[in-house]
């Protein structure tokens, strides 16, 4: 059976297909704001993976949508999850079975038990979460073992995560985006796999 995977090309959702391959067809899919996007990072780690990757293009106006509620707020939280869950129910169209690299101590992006069993009753679809019993530093360890990770702050690597296509529309907008978004906060890539 297939199983679609949200996927950022980074440590977390590449552990998460990894462990979704024992027992699922994974197929990786990257959401972006703009179809001219090109994700060469994500392709390769894809590569690396040995999954084949869809990049996909997020509904017209969620980027407008996510910024309105950065301002609205003044802090990430609710327009990073407002654009996961958009992504999750998109796949779940798809799909029947769908996960991510979500993690027991993460805040954002994580969908509440209420929403996952929203998803689910309305789509017929398995949301897994393959990492959300393992703490970071026990992801961490496992990345450690299996994958060759580069780091950097959010916006210094090409990876898919959505925080960087909304920083950039929060700058478009008139928006400084630094304040409002968590200092120092590392991205990940995967450019390798240990044997």
């Amino acid at each position: 059976m297939n199983a679609g995977v949200l996927y950022s090309g980074g440590k977390d959702s590449s552990l998460a297909a990894i462990m979704l391959g024992t027992y699922y067809e994974v197929e990786l899919n990257t959401f972006v704001f703009d179809s001219a996007r090109n994700i060469p990072s994500v392709e390769a780690a894809a590569r690396v993976l040995g999954f084949p990757l869809k990049k996909r293009v997020l509904k017209e106006g969620l980027l407008n949508e996510a910024v309105k509620l950065v301002k609205e707020r003044m802090y990430p939280n609710n327009a990073i999850n407002l654009v996961h869950r958009t992504a999750v129910e998109s796949l779940c169209s798809e799909y029947k079975v769908v996960g991510d690299g979500t993690r027991f101590n993460d805040r954002v992006p994580m969908l509440s038990l209420s929403e996952v069993q929203s998803l689910e009753s309305r789509t017929k679809c398995s949301y897994i979460r393959p990492l959300l019993g393992y703490t970071k530093p026990e992801v961490d360890r496992l990345v450690d073992r299996f994958l060759v990770v580069t780091y950097g702050e959010t916006g210094t690597i090409e990876n898919g995560d959505y925080e960087a296509e909304i920083r950039e529309a929060c700058r478009k907008s008139g928006i400084d985006p630094v304040p409002l978004f968590p200092p120092h906060h590392d991205q990940s890539l995967v450019v390798g796999k240990k044997h």
